[in-house]
């Protein structure tokens, strides 16, 4: 984790005594990142400027602008006047794509959601998972005990989350943060394409509330389980047990609420 990372140190007040207290703590940096396709503007995000390229490549798997990795041509990051830019560059086949996806997002929709004309869109059948793992209570509980460790961002501002990539067993293969819940899972499922991981091989953990993006963005991108520390939305919850994700929610050391185990893998 770099310094630029992190704001400046706040004065702490004191609110049980009077007086304030010569304590000081950082803050994360938030900034609007402008994610633009083969010249074209596509969306604005406020995210933490880290991981940029993990972001960018997470974000197109994210929005199927490409199906993998390697059809990305190149990623240009570039600080600018008062954020980032993120120029994503596509071959023209996935960049027809892109601009057809960037004209239904300007075009607005009528139930709110970006990108998405009616609700039947956003209910469209997700793809079935079909990756499988075996695994357990304690890689569960490793995976939380060791998360921690894996927070530089997290430790030192105490605002951001994270998105931890988990073997079978619960060793933490690979993490990001960011102060958004999406963007860190955009960033790690980012990473591990980049890094050529297979996401079929284990499990992502994520410090966040469970909602149905995040379910959606996991199954897309062919993981089987996800565990979250807080609870999941009812629409999370349904659209896991429709796609066949194995969702794992309130996970603590000692205890977990399994919202869905379709074939049984968590022993």
């Amino acid at each position: 984790m770099s310094d630029d990372m992190i704001g400046l140190p706040v004065r702490r007040l004191g609110l049980a005594m009077p007086g304030d207290a010569l304590l000081t703590r950082n803050i994360p940096i938030e900034t609007p990142i402008s994610l633009e396709v083969g010249g074209i503007g596509y969306a604005v995000m406020m995210a933490t400027p880290a991981d940029l390229l993990d972001y960018a490549t997470g974000f197109a798997l994210g929005e199927g602008l490409v199906e993998t990795a390697a059809q990305i041509g190149r990623i240009d990051a570039q600080q600018i006047e008062g954020g980032w830019a993120l120029r994503i560059w596509l071959p023209p086949e996935r960049n027809a794509v892109a601009l057809e996806r960037a004209r239904k997002r300007v075009s607005e929709s009528s139930c709110g959601l970006c990108g998405i004309e009616n609700i039947e869109e956003v209910l469209r059948p997700l793809p079935p998972v079909t990756a499988r793992i075996g695994t357990n209570r304690t890689a569960i509980a490793a995976a939380l005990a060791a998360l921690r460790d894996h927070q530089p961002l997290g430790r030192a501002t105490g605002a951001v989350h994270a998105a931890a990539f988990c073997s079978p067993e619960g060793t933490i293969l690979l993490a990001r943060e960011d102060v958004g819940r999406h963007n860190a899972l955009d960033k790690l499922i980012g990473a591990m394409a980049r890094a050529g991981l297979d996401t079929g091989a284990g499990f992502i953990l994520l410090s966040a509330r469970c909602s149905y993006e995040l379910v959606e963005k996991t199954v897309r991108a062919g993981c089987p389980m996800l565990v979250t520390i807080s609870a999941p939305t009812s629409l999370a919850a349904e659209r896991a047990v429709q796609a066949g994700l194995t969702l794992v929610a309130l996970a603590r050391t000692d205890s977990a609420l399994v919202i869905s185990d379709p074939l049984g893998m968590m022993a």
